[in-house]
């Protein structure tokens, strides 16, 4: 097809149609050509006739999920220990069947899915998987059944992928070969043999390719049963994706593109089919809005509902949530323990975030840091992660109080707090703290300067978070800001230690960014109360109710954040740039006395083959776009618009799915580039085809090549040829290039997954020197030595 020679390169002239004519799309998906809006008896007959000679890719499907059953299903009960991330995941699961809150920095769709297979089979939930290598034998734990749920995905997954390229119009070898890149690739099947998200998230970013293309393919009979039938399956689709992993918004991207373009098409008044009215367009806009966007939206919202439904009992996620929150799950520890503060206890106050409790000694701050700045000198205040007497602050009151025990502090109320072991008055100033030049440095000052010239700087405002005017300030449930009444400043503190004149405490400074979520503290007990103190009695208090959309969205923000937090380093972390080149894996699992492992690792071959056909891709396009440039066309019309449409639309799923990652600032692992793998998959076996099928020449090349006379009868018999199936043209050329490509090219991939099998199956136990002999890239396995 990219042959240099002059039947396969044409000069544009005058006589050629005009560069803004769009170039015909039906080629991308389905691949027939639509001269007037509809289906002609030669078109309706050709079908039929793929029909019923679609049964070797109906072979071929079904050899395909049987080898991706068997591959995904063989030795899934090895090993009978937990493994890498099933510690959370299977965590989650045990704590929804005992309906105990938890927290998660994704969404609940797949944690309900392993919920509902340890369900189906009676599992109560007693075993919460907290450590790596524990026995699921010892412990009874049906894990056979959670694995096979990623596993049925997975190998569905891989039927999936071969459906796409059918439906796309492909041949027979191009849809087997995008397949079989996923089926025989080691981390699509090591990530769907454990209970893990990845399964559930690819397989359902597949499942929205498969049903828009069948979507497409029905744009010429908008609004009928089928139109909308795949429409609806694709906002389904798409919510699973969302519902999952929050990264699923990449594949919203990547299908929302073409769906603009098709709308932007809809608005050609020189249409092929006709121009549509503005009040056609949009029912098309409209019908697209809501089953791509409002369809995913309620559906992503359901699995919210269900998730607060199940969880109705207090658990581990209870400190990630608000007081209120808390106050609607039963058996809650914190209503438990929630106890009045009134004026002059003794109180503890912790961080939310970081838990380091509120700290002074009698140590001062140097005269000058490190950077030449200078300090107070004043008392250092810090944050201390341990329980210590240090972290003892009397609450004083500012105002004259009647006379009498038990006046508690409210929201709102101005105090002050005094350091009971150094007898100090808490205050801030304009002094830069020790990290931060712009935030205002914490001291304590001797109580003649804290009720003398220093008595205003000494003052504090108590702000509980969403609390009422009045409301009573208690520990534990009361989460609050403690704001400077004179320069508004709210005490903060961080995770970066200060230096050995500090003791590596943590630093304690005033933030001017007030509304700062990290601004939060909480007090956790009044040592000073005593132990027959009516305060400590509770009353059994009924669990409280929140709106659904108020729980829904302070579990949004909470996420989101917690999400962005995990910025700490990890052994086997990675890059974006490295995986599409397979650089270094994930080690998941081993055991040392059989010498056995589960590395995870794509399929080398396979990976680095995609890899460079994405390359060759970007290539191509590039040199067609020069060519033109140059007029010149080394493409045919309907060629270029299937490279460019379909095999272009696999591309940008790809990109989308992989570029957001480098402005990412979390951790990222290999596991990532998953669903940009198999987009790459679906690349190769299109460009494959893009290779070495060569299809019947345009029209233009035809009357170009004929005489007048013969031109009119040329040109119906081309017409009628272009009517039919992509699959039907290039059915009557040889395939055997295409199938000889295929066939080597699986023949390494087959090789290279048999080699690394062991990594991915975790059995045979191998010998050094077989591992050594796996190290391609310097990988960083176990046993080696």
């Amino acid at each position: 097809m990219l042959s240099p020679s002059s039947q396969s390169v044409r000069h544009r002239g005058g006589h050629n149609k005009k560069r803004g004519e769009k170039a015909d799309t039906d080629g991308d998906v389905n691949g027939n050509a639509d001269h007037s809006g509809a289906p002609s008896s030669h078109a309706k007959a050709s079908n039929t006739n793929a029909v019923t000679s679609d049964w070797d890719y109906k072979l071929a499907l079904a050899v395909i999920t049987i080898a991706a059953l068997a591959t995904r299903f063989w030795g899934i009960t090895h090993p009978d220990q937990v493994v890498f991330d099933e510690v959370h995941f299977g965590k989650f699961a045990s704590l929804y069947l005992q309906r105990s809150y938890f927290f998660d920095v994704h969404p609940p769709f797949g944690k309900l899915l392993f919920a509902f297979a340890g369900w189906l089979v009676g599992y109560n939930g007693e075993f919460l998987f907290e450590n790596i290598g524990d026995s699921y034998i010892t412990n009874r734990v049906p894990y056979v059944a959670y694995r096979s749920m990623p596993a049925l995905m997975g190998s569905f997954t891989v039927s999936t992928v071969f459906l796409i390229m059918w439906e796309s119009g492909y041949s027979l070898p191009a849809s087997i070969l995008a397949a079989g890149l996923v089926l025989f690739d080691n981390a699509h099947i090591g990530q769907t043999r454990l209970i893990l998200l990845d399964a559930s998230l690819v397989f359902a970013m597949a499942l929205s390719l498969l049903c828009y293309v069948r979507f497409y393919k029905l744009r010429h009979v908008p609004f009928s049963r089928k139109w909308w039938k795949w429409l609806l399956l694709t906002g389904v689709s798409l919510s699973c994706v969302i519902s999952t992993k929050y990264v699923g918004s990449f594949t919203f991207f990547s299908i929302g593109v073409p769906v603009l373009i098709d709308l932007w098409d809809l608005l050609n008044i020189n249409r092929r089919q006709g121009a549509l009215s503005l009040p056609d367009f949009g029912r098309h806009f409209g019908a697209r809005v809501f089953g791509l966007i409002m369809i995913p939206f309620f559906f992503y919202l359901f699995w919210f509902q269900v998730h607060f439904s199940i969880l109705t009992r207090s658990g581990p996620g209870d400190e990630f949530m608000s007081p209120e929150f808390q106050e609607t799950l039963s058996d809650n520890l914190m209503a438990q323990k929630a106890v009045n503060i009134e004026y002059f206890d003794v109180i503890t106050m912790r961080h939310k975030e970081t838990k380091v409790y509120l700290h002074s000694h009698t140590d001062k701050y140097p005269l000058r840091y490190e950077d030449g700045r200078i300090s107070s000198q004043g008392q250092q205040v810090t944050g201390y992660p341990h329980n210590d007497t240090n972290n003892h602050w009397q609450i004083i009151p500012t105002r004259e109080l009647s006379q009498g025990p038990g006046h508690r502090v409210k929201n709102g109320d101005i105090v002050r707090l005094r350091h009971l072991i150094t007898d100090q008055v808490l205050l801030t100033h304009d002094v830069a703290s020790p990290y931060y030049p712009t935030n205002q440095e914490f001291t304590a000052v001797p109580p003649d300067a804290g009720n003398g010239d220093r008595f205003n700087d000494t003052l504090f405002e108590i702000r509980i978070e969403n609390g009422k005017p009045g409301q009573e300030f208690k520990t534990v449930s009361s989460h609050f800001k403690l704001v400077h009444f004179p320069t508004k400043v709210a005490m903060w503190t961080h995770t970066k230690p200060l230096p050995d004149w500090a003791f590596k405490q943590a630093e304690i400074n005033g933030n001017k960014n007030i509304q700062q979520s990290s601004n939060i503290w909480f007090v956790e007990d009044i040592p000073s109360i005593a132990a027959d103190s009516d305060r400590l009695k509770k009353d059994v208090k009924k669990t409280k109710q929140l709106p659904f959309l108020r729980k829904y969205f302070e579990l949004q923000r909470a996420m989101f954040y917690h999400n962005n937090a995990l910025t700490s380093s990890h052994p086997y972390a990675s890059f974006p740039v490295q995986w599409p080149f397979l650089l270094r894996g994930v080690s998941f699992w081993t055991e040392n006395d059989t010498k056995r492992q589960i590395y995870f690792l794509g399929n080398p071959i396979g990976w680095w083959l995609a890899s460079s056909i994405l390359a060759v891709f970007a290539g191509i396009i590039g040199a067609d776009q020069v060519s033109q440039r140059r007029g010149v066309d080394a493409l045919d019309r309907r060629t270029r618009s299937r490279l460019y449409n379909s095999t272009g639309f696999f591309f940008l799923t790809w990109a989308a799915h992989y570029l957001p990652f480098f402005i990412m600032g979390r951790q990222l692992f290999l596991h990532h580039y998953l669903p940009a793998h198999l987009c790459s998959a679906l690349v190769t076996g299109a460009l494959v085809e893009f290779i070495f099928v060569n299809e019947p020449p345009a029209e233009e090349e035809v009357e170009q090549s004929v005489s007048s006379s013969s031109r009119k009868k040329k040109g119906e018999s081309l017409l009628q040829s272009q009517m039919r199936p992509i699959r039907e043209r290039i059915g009557s050329q040889s395939l055997l290039m295409t199938w000889a490509a295929t066939g080597a090219i699986l023949a390494l991939v087959l090789w290279s997954f048999l080699f690394f099998a062991p990594l991915t199956y975790g059995q045979p136990g191998l010998t050094v020197e077989h591992v050594v002999s796996r190290k391609w890239l310097n990988y960083d396995l176990h046993f080696a030595k």
